[in-house]
């Protein structure tokens, strides 16, 4: 079950990998993912503006997956590793029901965009089921140990 959290984090680290890579072909990614249009919005404002904005989002991708595959302190100690952990979860759960909701509301279904939205619950599950049971495992070798003594 913690593994759950680790595979979370290495698909946030492909994430971010992709993010970067797209860079060099950045119309196609944009197209590919859905993003054109407000890139093309932004790049009106600055030609820089959707490579930064990239940039950045694969850095935040980053920072998720260092948190998972980091679980228990392994090579450097995060801090409020809890609360990250199941805030990403929640983070990932509002994109991906968020969007279903929205497509239900405005009657429009996009394949792409669903398949986008399944992706997001599923490593928000992964997050949220492997964090629950990295947490509560070690509260449990807390408590034990504590009856020990």
């Amino acid at each position: 079950m913690r593994s759950l959290l680790k595979l979370g984090g290495y698909c946030n680290l492909v994430i971010s990998l992709l993010h970067i890579v797209g860079l060099f072909w950045a119309k196609e990614f944009f197209r590919v993912t859905g993003v054109a249009e407000p890139m093309n919005q932004l790049s009106a404002l600055h030609s820089s503006l959707p490579y930064l904005l990239t940039g950045l989002v694969a850095i935040v991708f980053a920072l998720f997956g260092i948190y998972a595959v980091n679980e228990e302190g392994g090579f450097i100690k995060l801090p409020f590793q809890k609360n990250v952990i199941y805030g990403i979860a929640i983070i990932y759960f509002i994109r991906g029901f968020g969007e279903w909701i929205a497509h239900a509301v405005l009657h429009s279904v996009n394949a792409s965009e669903t398949f986008y939205s399944s992706i997001a619950i599923a490593i928000g599950a992964m997050y949220g089921l492997g964090g629950w049971y990295l947490f509560n495992k070690t509260k449990t070798i807390r408590q034990t140990k504590e009856i020990r003594r």
